[in-house]
């Protein structure tokens, strides 16, 4: 994660049931559906204003902490999610084995 993002808080928006970034006034998110024991990540998504920034990357390793924190696996529907967890196996092994494609991780 660049430097720039290391200390913007994640916020966890409930009522719209997504993780959110917020960088310079824009608001990079990524939605999810939670149960008691994982965290499906659904889609992610980052404005144009930050494209090319890191703040989905960002965004995504904030959240890949705050689930591992929670105690809880996460299933990475998301196809922005899956790609950087196959580039950084280090967070494989929060990922729920009952993933459809864990075995492609």
């Amino acid at each position: 994660m660049k430097d720039k993002f290391i200390n913007l808080p994640l916020k966890k928006n409930e009522e719209k049931s997504r993780f959110e970034l917020d960088v310079d006034g824009h608001i990079a998110f990524i939605d999810y559906k939670e149960t008691s024991s994982t965290v499906a990540l659904i889609h992610t998504e980052a404005p144009s204003e930050l494209a090319g920034s890191g703040a989905a990357a960002a965004i995504v390793e904030k959240t890949l902490h705050y689930i591992k924190e929670s105690g809880k696996t996460v299933t990475p529907y998301c196809p922005y999610v899956f790609a950087y967890i196959k580039k950084n196996p280090e967070w494989k092994e929060l990922v729920s084995p009952r993933f459809p494609k864990f075995n492609e991780l």
